[in-house]
């Protein structure tokens, strides 16, 4: 993506990496409700149309996602395409599971759609993976739009990736918004998701951030508060052991046992990112060794007690 070319550039790049166009998820989740509602029938009707009996297509969820994290765990059982525009060049992020591209299958070569539909438990073939670029098109096509607001995706799509290919593809980060839909026959329910750019969904369904009333500062500081709480940190629990002399600790060798202090179990202390957070209790529920929040940490009570041996 090119380098912003103003101040007013530089702030949208920011935001939209932090919050999105909107900030609000309320108001990208109803933007994102809208534009599903009304590319669903345009969807349906349009795979339908090239299948030998039809699937039921619904819309089931819609959320706020990043784009970072739409790549699954197990790639060899998905299969993605991404549509660029002018906007960005991932403005239609398309993830499709076996379960779905099963049931289309079925429905295109002509299968009963009586009876159950093996799933797919081996990497996509090359056939699957067509039929996953055609699942795609309709997808692009219903969500595209036209005029003012189309996005103007570029078609044809590329080619499906799965597995290896798919394992290897890097994402930018950014807020999105995920639309789930389900793909079934009978008994046999797949999904699909497509993940969109904030900014791009608001373009899409007519909203335009620059008219929005400007965001007092404590607004924008919510905002940028909310979204340092979902990120995730490393917790780490460690309990104290003793005090000795640094020549006793030179003197330590191989299979040495060291003694816990009495006290020990019940002044574990929780930490993240190298900042003790919790006096934590340590103990065990069934197989799993807990530890038990006592009291947030106390940095100088912690001081003294170091200052006045035997009194910690």
């Amino acid at each position: 993506m090119a380098s912003p070319a103003s101040p007013a550039d530089t702030r949208a790049f920011i935001i939209e990496r932090l919050v999105g166009d909107r900030g609000d998820n309320a108001n990208v989740v109803e933007a994102g409700r809208a534009l599903g509602a009304r590319a669903l029938p345009l969807f349906s009707d349009g795979l339908n149309g090239s299948l030998s009996s039809p699937v039921t297509i619904e819309l089931k969820s819609v959320d706020v996602s990043r784009l970072s994290e739409v790549k699954p765990q197990d790639t060899s059982r998905f299969a993605m395409t991404i549509g660029a525009s002018p906007m960005s060049s991932d403005a239609l992020v398309m993830l499709i599971d076996a379960d779905a591209i099963a049931v289309v299958v079925s429905a295109l070569f002509g299968g009963d759609p009586d009876l159950p539909i093996t799933p797919i438990a081996r990497e996509l073939s090359p056939t699957e993976l067509e039929v996953a670029g055609i699942v795609f098109q309709e997808v692009a096509t219903s969500v595209n739009g036209w005029g003012a607001r189309a996005l103007n995706v570029k078609f044809p799509l590329p080619t499906a990736l799965t597995g290896t290919e798919l394992k290897r593809k890097i994402f930018r980060d950014g807020p999105a918004v995920r639309l789930v839909f389900s793909i079934a026959i009978g008994e046999t329910i797949g999904t699909l998701q497509l993940h969109m750019p904030q900014r791009v969904l608001m373009h899409r369904t007519g909203g335009k951030a620059a008219e929005a009333e400007p965001a007092v500062a404590e607004d924008w500081r919510q905002r940028f508060n909310d979204e340092v709480m979902r990120s995730k940190v490393e917790l780490e629990a460690t309990m104290p052991l003793q005090r000795m002399t640094l020549g006793d600790l030179a003197n330590l060798q191989a299979g040495q046992v060291i003694e816990l202090e009495p006290n020990a179990q019940s002044e574990a202390r929780l930490s993240a990112r190298k900042k003790t957070l919790f006096v934590c209790e340590f103990g065990k529920l069934g197989q799993n060794y807990t530890v038990r929040v006592k009291s947030p940490f106390d940095e100088d009570k912690d001081f003294m007690d170091g200052l006045l041996p035997g009194q910690g």
